[in-house]
């Protein structure tokens, strides 16, 4: 018999962010050790890229790379620091 964790919970979550000239936007965090390349977002017509991702209940830090440049998510549950103290975005999934 399994007990319930909430570690165990697998949630989909939909990024999104407004980057209408960039040429590419990756979503880094770490979920994915910080990976540059593995989460390549989708541009949509209106200029905002998206990804789809299933994520494991708990907080999360994480960034967009726009173009190589990161950027904080203005729709996330806060901004936190990371190992370096530089300042990412945090994501609560329960």
């Amino acid at each position: 018999m399994h007990r319930y964790s909430a570690k165990r919970t697998i949630v989909t979550v939909n990024f999104s962010h407004w980057a209408p000239k960039a040429k590419s936007v990756v979503l880094t965090g770490d979920f994915n050790q910080w990976n540059h390349s593995e989460h390549l977002m989708k541009r949509m017509p209106d200029g905002a890229w998206h990804l789809q991702l299933p994520m494991h209940s708990g907080h999360h830090k994480y960034l967009f790379l726009v173009d190589g440049t990161p950027h904080l998510d203005p729709s996330a549950n806060g901004v936190t620091r990371d190992e370096k103290n530089m300042r990412v975005s945090l994501l609560i999934v329960s």
